[in-house]
């Protein structure tokens, strides 16, 4: 039985899917033969070679540790001049990490929500010694070292973008400088689909879910700020100093018709006022949801031919329809939503850049709950910038379909490297979207099958 591995890139052919699926791995070919004495058995009249049967499986291998030891050459002149060998600069001085173990660790915990103390005992099981504090020491310094610079400069890009999609959630900080135990909060900031942008997601702790918060982070954003109904956001577009617009949620508009129609049940539903609700809302969507792939300027024109007569419509069926309800039901609570958030819920009609809903947003923060019902809290305020940074480069990493390891393990290797220049413009190459980025930072494309 002979092996021969061949590079992946050396491969062409696709057939079906599953070779689609592999294409992009080294593959190992094993060769299984007769040997000359068993063919001269089998065919004692002679033989021809036919092509081979081939088959395909995956094999998994565990991942390998390996020490580098370095020794830096130091040499001495006569006149005493001593000189040492050039050497790559460590990146965590004194300590073992490396990019390689640090981005696995990233990785676990933030693309994977596997706490630190899983990992460790992981880590364990491969008869490598490691602390949870340990990590946690090289998680924060990795990312308010190095990281932070990549965030700050993608900060800038974000505010550049036309419209912002806001959303925030609760997390525990036990130190955060105050008596006991308080909700702090993550706010998560995202650029528009809809807009010829960059894709970003921008994470950003904060001790409270006040107007400071979203303030100090958009103060020099003046586009259209995609929210839900909170009134901080709308707080904030009255003051003299705020430049943007807030844009309201059509989801969260529909959210309450839709529980109350479908907690009924489609038949029961029929009828009533939610359902009633539940369905313009659908046709909304419906309808714009057809506008999507035109361009700007024809989407905005659609919208107000065929988009905002629904819209009128609806909000006019509202004022007509909060006394057919209860006025302690859920169906009034979400009717009031409407007529409350009414300006806001309108503004898509007049920029084809907004879509209908802050689901983007939504969906962004997410993964950090996620994570949350792993690691329950978070211990330090360190701990917790240091995860809205880490978070941040996650999330814009998969929206740029990256391979989130191998990003990481890029810019832990690169950035320490430029800690002495005098500018940084070196981060331009080492943004998610940059071209100059080598090929294993970015997901392997595989076309679909026909």
């Amino acid at each position: 039985m002979d092996e021969v591995v061949v590079p992946a890139h050396k491969r062409r052919k696709r057939k079906g899917k599953l070779d689609e699926d592999l294409m992009d791995f080294d593959t190992k070919i094993i060769e299984h033969t007769l040997s000359e004495d068993a063919l001269a058995e089998h065919f004692p009249q002679g033989y021809k070679r036919l092509p081979d049967e081939v088959y395909k499986n995956l094999e998994r291998i565990p991942a390998v540790f390996e020490v580098h030891e370095h020794h830096i050459a130091v040499y001495k002149g006569k006149n005493g001049k001593i000189v040492k060998a050039e050497h790559p600069k460590e990146m965590l001085n004194g300590s073992i990490a490396t990019p390689s173990i640090v981005s696995a660790v990233i990785h676990g915990k933030y693309t994977n929500a596997v706490p630190l103390y899983r990992q460790e005992q992981e880590f364990a099981r491969n008869d490598v010694n490691i602390s949870r504090q340990t990590m946690a020491n090289w998680v924060i310094t990795s990312a308010e070292r190095y990281i932070s610079l990549v965030y700050d400069r993608m900060k800038e890009e974000l505010l550049k973008s036309p419209v912002i999609h806001a959303d925030e959630t609760p997390v525990m900080v036990t130190k955060d400088g105050r008596e006991g135990m308080h909700k702090n909060y993550m706010w998560v900031y995202r650029s528009g689909s809809m807009c010829k942008t960059n894709q970003l997601v921008l994470y950003d702790y904060q001790k409270s879910r006040k107007a400071d918060a979203p303030q100090e982070f958009l103060s020099d954003f003046d586009g259209k700020l995609v929210c839900d109904g909170y009134q901080v956001y709308h707080t904030l577009e009255n003051r003299e100093d705020t430049n943007f617009k807030v844009a309201g949620c059509w989801a969260h508009a529909r959210r309450p018709f839709a529980q109350v129609y479908r907690s009924l049940g489609e038949e029961k539903a029929a009828g009533t006022v939610a359902a009633e609700a539940f369905v313009q809302i659908q046709n909304i969507y419906h309808t714009d949801n057809r506008l999507l792939k035109l361009p700007p300027s024809e989407r905005k024109k659609r919208r107000k031919t065929l988009v905002k007569p629904l819209v009128d419509t609806f909000f006019e069926w509202c004022r007509n329809s909060i006394d057919r309800v209860p006025p302690s039901s859920e169906t009034a609570d979400g009717i009031k939503y409407c007529i409350n958030q009414e300006k806001y819920l309108r503004v898509f009609l007049d920029d084809p850049q907004i879509p209908l809903d802050n689901n983007l947003a939504e969906q962004s923060i997410r993964p950090f709950c996620v994570g949350k019902k792993n690691w329950k809290l978070i211990d330090t305020v360190h701990g917790a910038k240091a995860s809205a940074i880490l978070y941040s480069i996650v999330e814009t990493a998969k929206a740029n379909d990256l391979n989130i390891y191998n990003y990481f393990k890029h810019l832990l290797t690169e950035i320490p490297k430029h800690m002495d220049d005098t500018d940084l413009n070196f981060l331009n190459s080492l943004l998610p979207w940059s071209k100059q980025l080598p090929a294993e930072c970015r997901k392997k494309k595989k076309t679909k099958s026909k």
